[in-house]
């Protein structure tokens, strides 16, 4: 495609976008921008989050690894179902009892203040990574498939970037992407479907025989034991899995406050059930097409590897116009699916558990201020993708996300454990200390792990992280209340 082409069709995206924004962002209140006034239908936010869930980085990053790793994320996919339950049965009954906007405030509840601010502030840097890095990846492609031809510097695609997400969000937030959601997740999963259809027509078989084609490729093994040492080993990985899907799903006010936006409890268990089915299943789907495109590659001797090689094929023009427009639009959506729930859901953790602004100000001064801090957080994910482009060589980037994901998340994950499964009251105003020693202890810890173990700790270092943040939290622990 040229890029002109490439730019029209970007255009006309978010041209719907944007109407959609108008259409379902009449209200403009802090009530529809924070929980669309708990009205939303169940079977929106599952099919919208599978597209959250996703994101740009599984778009591209995920058949990458195929030619490496072979299946072996998918012990990682096996294991979030086993998160996606624990969410399901012990987090959302949680929430909709204590009737939560943010998700944070239930540690002060448990523990008190510096508890609650410690919490909301690992999420606030777990996110602004986390979708700083999504973006970048993004941002790259279109880069170099559009704007470098016509002369256009990075940091104005960053900026248009942002500012795209910023016009459709910035009136009713999350009420706005329960829709806007929908619609991107299924550009992304027809993007997908329609990839595997034309390479495997190329390849010299159909789509109905994908299965007895993966069966006997050398890059589908699923599961790995032989070496307990490795990251790669089935348990660690399954394992990690759950952990992750917990702290990246059931403990991040992205994911959760879409769930908190459905009608009852009811509804937001129903919701995590079908999302977890179609979630492994299309995961599985985004694998086999790793093994069809480096088959395809191999064959038509093409260079590009890991996150390169996805793009490289699908741009070239060799499999049809189709199969080009299709991987824009997959893209663009896997990207912004995630990236304006990470603005919304940013927003309001910084406005509710940083600035306290439903205790302090009435509702026409926190609208006021709402939008004040919507703002400021576009220009902070700017600044933090530029950062990116300069600091990263390597852009294989999911398992950059997925081990910063780890320290971040892990004293979370140690929190709620201990708020969740002991009745110990702790002292608070040192929570703080142990939210951050926690991680620097895990860093060293993994770091020399292979020297002093002979072990590699992987995905596995959220799971270290979040059990030195209990321990931690166990020498804190008051002995008389």
């Amino acid at each position: 495609m040229q890029p002109y082409q490439v730019l029209i069709l970007v255009a006309a995206y978010f041209a719907v976008l944007i109407l959609i924004s108008y259409f379902t962002g009449r209200g403009g209140s802090n009530a529809e921008f924070f929980k669309a006034n708990k009205q939303a239908p169940w079977y929106l936010v599952a099919f919208g989050m599978i597209g959250a869930s996703l994101s740009g980085i599984t778009f591209i990053s995920i058949p990458g690894t195929v030619e490496s790793d072979s299946f072996s994320y998918f012990q990682v996919v096996l294991g979030y179902t086993v998160g996606y339950a624990v969410i399901a049965q012990v987090l959302l009954p949680l929430y909709y009892k204590l009737n939560l906007t943010s998700i944070y405030t239930y540690l002060e509840s448990r523990f008190g203040n510096a508890s609650y601010k410690t919490g909301a502030s690992f999420f606030l840097l777990s996110r602004v990574v986390g979708a700083s890095f999504r973006l970048f990846l993004v941002a790259n492609v279109l880069q170099l498939i559009v704007f470098d031809a016509m002369g256009v510097p990075y940091y104005v695609t960053v900026t248009i970037t942002i500012l795209l997400i910023w016009l459709y969000t910035f009136k009713s937030g999350i009420k706005t992407i329960i829709w806007t959601d929908t619609l991107q997740t299924f550009f992304m999963l027809l993007a997908l479907g329609i990839t595997i259809h034309f390479i495997s027509e190329d390849l010299g078989f159909s789509v109905s025989n994908l299965m007895g084609y993966l069966a006997e490729s050398e890059h589908s093994q699923i599961f790995f034991f032989e070496d307990w040492k490795s990251k790669d080993h089935f348990v660690k990985q399954f394992l990690s899995g759950a952990f992750i899907a917990i702290v990246m799903t059931g403990l991040d006010q992205d994911m959760m406050q879409k769930n908190l936006t459905c009608r009852s409890l009811k509804d937001a268990q129903k919701n995590m059930f079908w999302f977890t089915i179609v979630l492994v299943f299309v995961n599985f789907l985004f694998l086999a097409l790793g093994v069809l495109l480096t088959d395809y590659a191999d064959i038509n001797g093409i260079t590009e590897v890991r996150d390169d090689l996805f793009p490289a094929i699908a741009t070239s023009g060799d499999l049809g116009l189709a199969v080009a427009i299709f991987f824009i639009l997959g893209l663009i959506a896997a990207a912004y699916s995630s990236a304006d729930s990470a603005l919304t859901s940013l927003t309001t953790s910084f406005s509710i558990d940083i600035l306290d602004i439903e205790k302090k100000y009435d509702e026409k001064k926190q609208v006021r201020i709402r939008k004040q801090i919507h703002v400021a957080i576009s220009i902070l994910l700017i600044l933090v993708m530029l950062v990116f482009k300069y600091a990263i060589a390597d852009k294989s980037v999911i398992n950059k996300l997925f081990q910063f994901a780890g320290y971040t998340y892990g004293p979370l994950l140690g929190l709620y454990t201990f708020g969740l499964f002991t009745k110990w009251k702790v002292k608070d105003k040192l929570v703080p200390a142990i939210a951050i020693a926690a991680p620097v202890l895990s860093y060293i810890i993994s770091v020399n792990s292979l020297k002093w173990f002979g072990f590699e700790f992987g995905f596995f270092i959220l799971i270290l992280n979040g059990l030195l943040t209990f321990l931690g939290l166990v020498l804190l622990r008051r002995k008389h209340d």
